[in-house]
């Protein structure tokens, strides 16, 4: 396809970028290191992590993984850790030595924990103790070896590392009873790491860099296989993006999603790290109250999220109070941003939410508004730098502009394929180009547009219904707060249903219809209405329609 889009690059965007600039993201954490040594790099509680700290302390993790646990380059590593400042000196830290990481949701069961260890061939784990009781489970049937073992106060001065400890499991209750033998302490491994001599373990791009296992909310996981050349090529793609709008050094980015999330990591951890920016952890963002006095210290630039999380916010009495004069870029990914949502943050904060689109296979950024933009144009942005795009019909023949087809990616940021699953690796990818499972449509512009997942279009006498579109007019309506739509079985192939959580009680569904009839055909309107009291979402807060549908049917 034409690469149309590129006349709308902001200006200074280039149309090819380098993914070879660095041999390895080693390579660029030294060097980000050694040029921003005195600055802040990460916080979170109150403590704060210099570059020049978090150097010293990843060096002495890699060094204990090397050599006290003998662990060699391309062994797989399992962090399973929340937004903590344990979690960049163990992900850094670990790939200092050479090894893969395997970023894991601590909010795994055992069940799904062992499927992921297993799967992975981790032969190691770092894990936050509020969560070890899940491992002590998991762990038998896995190859794990080692377990570092850290508490939410390791990294504060004593005393007040223990009174944090000491609280958080017998005031707060928050670590439930475990027992692994042999485990190591996070904080044992820095103190001695710091005596050991560090073994550079030369790293290319082609080595691997994470195994990041997909979300899950359509089917099985997944581990995509994402090279030190998929993420290096990704960070340069965004870096060449928001240059012209940030100052290196002086930036400050919100990260309220998880960091083991390829969104977040990738975003916020590595994109504004290497621009020497701060990175304020929050360790729970679904607590909206305790996260609004959080953002209240600090002056910051930036700050990314799912729609549900601005939502969450834009609910909060106390948000509009803020301080957003310092605000820059709001960047939306992870599932659709409503217009609504969009619409009520540009009101309270002057800024406008842009979305992205990208996926765990892709490192992940594909497409993004170009922050120049001044209002939310519902499109999910202009592919980025290095990156063709293709919209194909269901013989994998191109579309034209306009046309909704599947959404096909080549770039130097696409995966190398999915961990020991050479056919859907093949399935999956074509000639290097990877097929998306999104429906999407291109304009002439060059803007993207992601109609929905391929997996949840509703298909009703043979017209396609896209759950995002009824979404998007039902949340138009004040009285709702939370909605989702999919696809019931019915005579006529599927029915629209619609789950909503309601801001107003006396909200109907009379009401809900007779709106929807008004911007949408006949048969895109709901025949069934579900009042929730809540929605069940992943661990970054996008809805899970499939779980909804399977509940439905069942």
């Amino acid at each position: 396809m034409e690469k149309v889009w590129i006349k709308n690059y902001q200006p200074g965007v280039p149309v090819e970028i380098n993914p070879d600039r660095y041999a390895s993201l080693n390579d660029i954490f030294e060097e980000t290191c050694r040029v921003y040594q005195k600055r802040p790099a990460f916080v979170n509680m109150g403590k704060v992590l210099s570059f020049a700290t978090l150097e010293e302390k990843t060096r002495g993790f890699a060094s204990f993984l090397q050599t006290e646990l003998g662990l060699r380059k391309g062994d797989r590593i399992a962090v399973m850790l929340p937004n903590i400042l344990q979690y960049p000196i163990a992900m850094f830290g670990a790939m200092r030595a050479g090894l893969i990481v395997v970023n894991v949701n601590p909010l795994y069961t055992p069940r799904e924990l062992e499927l992921q260890l297993k799967d992975s061939g981790a032969v190691a784990i770092v894990v936050l103790a509020n969560f070890a009781h899940a491992l002590e489970k998991a762990r038998p049937k896995t190859v794990i070896r080692h377990v570092i073992v850290t508490e939410l106060g390791d990294l504060f001065f004593y005393p007040k590392s223990c009174i944090i400890n000491w609280v958080v499991k017998n005031i707060k209750k928050l670590v439930p009873k475990w027992s692994i033998p042999g485990h190591i302490k996070f904080s044992h491994v820095l103190k001695i790491g710091r005596q050991l001599t560090y073994i550079n373990p030369k790293l290319t791009g082609e080595d691997i860099a994470f195994l990041q296992y997909t979300g899950g909310t359509t089917g099985r996981t997944k581990g995509a296989i994402l090279t030190h050349r998929n993420m290096l090529a990704n960070l340069e793609q965004a870096g060449v993006w928001i240059k012209s709008v940030i100052k290196p050094g002086e930036e400050i980015m919100i990260t309220a999603l998880p960091l083991y999330h390829i969104f977040s990591l990738t975003a916020n951890c590595l994109t504004y790290f290497i621009v020497g920016g701060l990175n304020v952890l929050i360790t729970n963002p679904r607590d909206i109250s305790g996260f609004i006095k959080e953002l209240r210290q600090y002056k910051f630039t930036a700050i990314t999220g799912v729609n549900t999380l601005f939502n969450a916010l834009l609910n909060h009495p106390d948000f509009i109070h803020l301080n957003f004069n310092y605000l820059k870029i709001t960047l939306g990914g992870g599932m659709a941003v409503q217009k609504a949502v969009a619409d009520r943050w540009k009101t309270v904060t002057h800024v406008p939410l842009l979305e992205a689109y990208g996926l765990t296979e892709a490192s992940p950024a594909v497409c993004i508004n170009p922050l120049n933009l001044k209002e939310f144009n519902g499109s999910v942005g202009l592919p980025i730098p290095s990156t063709e795009i293709s919209i194909r019909d269901e013989n994998e023949q191109e579309l034209g502009v306009n046309q909704a087809g599947e959404l096909w990616v080549r770039g130097p940021q696409v995966m190398k394929g999915y961990w020991q699953l050479p056919e859907e690796t093949a399935d999956a990818l074509r000639n290097n180009w990877l097929r998306t499972g999104d429906i999407a449509t291109i304009d002439q512009e060059g803007y993207i547009r992601i109609v929905d997942r391929k997996k949840d279009t509703i298909v009703i006498s043979g017209f396609n219904v896209y759950p995002n579109e009824v979404e998007d007019v039902i949340a138009m309506m004040k009285g709702v707060l939370e909605v989702a739509v999919v696809g019931v079985e019915d005579t006529a192939g599927e029915r629209v249903k619609a789950f909503i959580v309601p801001r107003d009680p006396n909200i109907t569904k009379v009401a809900i219809i007779a709106h929807c009839r008004e911007y949408l055909t006949g048969y895109k309107v709901p025949k069934e209405i579900e009042f929730r009291t809540e929605l069940p979402k992943t661990n970054v807060g996008k809805i899970l329609r499939r779980a909804l549908k399977e509940n439905v049917i069942h």
